[in-house]
């Protein structure tokens, strides 16, 4: 998809901060908003991975996706944004690691709608062919889920989506961009009332780089 001529897709700089902050009140009212210093932490310890959507007639940046490398052995497939995050710090980011992890992606509400979300995945696609990784691991939000988790359980609900039964306004946009589902998980968010507190866990491997050898597929 091509953007807009209205729009780049760039690394995050320091003048950022405040719009960034902002944005993330808007789309995440319930949560408390990334602060200067936490963006600072994030582009201090791996800065490549850092990306903004930027609207180039005001130059401010209206879309994000934050990154950062693990070791994924090191974790669980259950496990939280939190732990996986080190609470949003990014601080147990692995320079070594082989799995780029997509810890957040954002766009402002006037700036949907332009295939910004797209290019930003695109764009962290990119960083992981560029470094060699192995593979991208993310979560994805199911915020259609909680109207039927009363009658539908969260892996039958998943499936439908795979398979095209079911639309979810999250989950189904991350397939279209290719990514591949891998287990259902509860927990990942905190207070995700919209998906019941379940997610998706999600992947993208990238074709011309091999698992690590300690990886098991099964």
């Amino acid at each position: 998809m091509t953007l807009p001529p209205d729009y780049r897709i760039r690394l995050m700089q320091a003048a950022d901060y405040a719009a960034i902050s902002e944005i993330c009140r808007v789309v995440y009212p319930h949560d408390t908003p990334y602060t200067a210093e936490e963006l600072a932490a994030h582009h201090a310890v791996y800065p490549q991975g850092q990306f903004v959507a930027e609207h180039a007639p005001t130059g401010k940046a209206v879309g994000v996706h934050f990154t950062l490398r693990l070791r994924m052995a090191d974790y669980h497939v259950d496990d939280p944004w939190d732990l996986l995050t080190a609470h949003g710090t990014f601080a147990d980011h692995d320079p070594v690691g082989p799995t780029l992890y997509g810890a957040d992606v954002f766009v402002s509400p006037e700036h949907q709608h332009h295939g910004l979300a797209h290019a930003l995945t695109d764009a962290t696609r990119g960083l992981v062919m560029a470094e060699n990784l192995w593979r991208m691991v993310g979560g994805s939000r199911l915020p259609g889920y909680g109207a039927v988790a009363d009658v539908v359980p969260a892996a039958e609900y998943v499936r439908e989506v795979v398979d095209g039964r079911r639309v979810d306004p999250v989950l189904s946009a991350h397939l279209k961009d290719g990514w591949k589902v891998v287990k259902p998980i509860f927990g990942y968010l905190q207070h995700d009332q919209e998906s019941a507190n379940w997610a998706a866990v999600i992947q993208w491997v990238n074709p011309e780089c091999p698992p690590p050898a300690e990886f098991a597929l099964g």
